[in-house]
């Protein structure tokens, strides 16, 4: 076991542990606030390309929460009203220390992609599954507000795959290339205060290398 790992199974314990009776409440007022599950699990392609289960509180009705695999912004009618304020600050993520607990995941690494996009990927991007996807990583922080982003593209299908998916994967292979605890602690805080404070920024295609 490497001291990633170790890290990893020791930060999502202690956060559990803390964190335990607000997901407990959260649970309770998803189920409130509209018919249907707390938890929704979606397949993405984990590392060395084996698909894994990754968890997120339900943010959607039940009733319309298929279609697109892309979220057009905060107002997205399938939305749940707590679901816009979960998906706003990145609550709707904290299952996912489970996710890490399990090994599925890691704290910090690349996001995991449906396989839908992995598919899309050239053989340098690929690289990307040789690592533990991540609850956070470069790409999280620069495209925090991505939703907003796609609701102003004209074609957000084509917008993400065209735009925004390459320079993600550009961040992911020099985290990759270059990770270690001192960066991954940086990536940590940084998507902290990013939660916190979620201010408004220049469009990130703009300084997407100023990051990394």
């Amino acid at each position: 076991m490497n001291n990633k790992r170790i890290f990893d199974i020791a930060l999502s314990l202690i956060a559990l542990l803390l964190l335990l009776p607000v997901l407990l409440l959260l649970a309770v007022l998803v189920q409130l606030n509209s018919p249907g599950p707390s938890f929704y699990a979606q397949e993405r392609v984990g590392r060395l390309g084996r698909c894994f289960r990754l968890l997120k509180f339900r943010t959607m009705h039940c009733r319309n929460a298929g279609g697109s695999l892309l979220t057009i912004g905060m107002r997205d009618s399938r939305i749940t009203s707590l679901g816009y304020y979960l998906r706003k600050y990145k609550i709707d993520e904290f299952p996912q220390l489970l996710n890490v607990l399990k090994g599925d995941m890691s704290i910090v690494g690349p996001r995991p992609e449906v396989s839908k996009y992995v598919a899309l990927y050239n053989t340098e991007q690929l690289n990307v599954l040789t690592v533990r996807p991540g609850m956070t990583d470069w790409a999280s922080i620069c495209f925090f507000d991505e939703n907003r982003l796609l609701e102003e593209a004209a074609d957000p299908e084509e917008y993400y795959v065209q735009q925004i998916l390459p320079v993600k994967l550009s961040f992911n292979l020099q985290y990759i290339r270059r990770h270690n605890l001192t960066t991954d602690l940086r990536i940590i805080f940084l998507t902290g205060k990013r939660m916190l404070a979620i201010p408004r920024q220049q469009h990130p295609l703009a300084h997407a290398s100023e990051q990394a």
